[in-house]
């Protein structure tokens, strides 16, 4: 089975109802491209709008319709204003348990994402696109690639496409965007 793990592209900001940039509709474009060839059984996204956006030209594209799950959604870090919120941010990676006010530690964010992941293992799809967010996406490749940090968070670019290839006794963690 293979899983390909997307994140959105470009957007104008974090709430979720933030949009796609003009260059983020442009990478979705480009994304949709970077798809030919490639089989696609299903397309689940976050209900973020950047995420459904990132990945319309392909649902378009190839007739598939975008499945919502609120599992992809953006981890909330803290539900209070953080200037240093990189700083916590890498304290969550260093610290599984860490749970700053209002916010999801990073063990129960991977807990969802995980919790998708092994439902779609159970399914009959052979090719399946998940859409989300730079952290939650860290946090399922951590889970199967225990090298993927706070470090491998940052250098991701919006957007971005790794894939899961999952065997029955392993599963590969691979950067395909060029």
């Amino acid at each position: 089975m293979k899983l390909y793990v997307v994140r959105h592209c470009e957007a104008m900001g974090q709430p979720p109802e933030a949009t796609l940039t003009d260059r983020g509709f442009e990478q979705a474009q480009a994304l949709s491209q970077f798809f030919n060839g490639i089989q696609v059984d299903r397309i689940i996204s976050s209900p973020y709008k950047r995420a459904i956006q990132s990945i319309e030209p392909l649902a378009k594209r190839v007739s598939l319709e975008i499945e919502l799950d609120s599992r992809l959604g953006e981890r909330v870090l803290s539900t209070e204003e953080l200037t240093d919120w990189l700083e916590k941010l890498k304290a969550t990676f260093d610290d599984f348990s860490l749970k700053l006010h209002g916010g999801e530690s990073s063990e129960e964010a991977r807990k969802r994402i995980i919790e998708l992941v092994e439902k779609i293992e159970n399914s009959s799809s052979e090719n399946t696109i998940i859409v989300t967010h730079g952290n939650i996406m860290s946090l399922l490749l951590n889970h199967f690639d225990k090298n993927f940090g706070f470090e491998e968070w940052k250098r991701l670019s919006n957007p971005d496409v790794f894939l899961l290839t999952i065997d029955i006794n392993r599963v590969t963690v691979e950067r395909i965007w060029k």
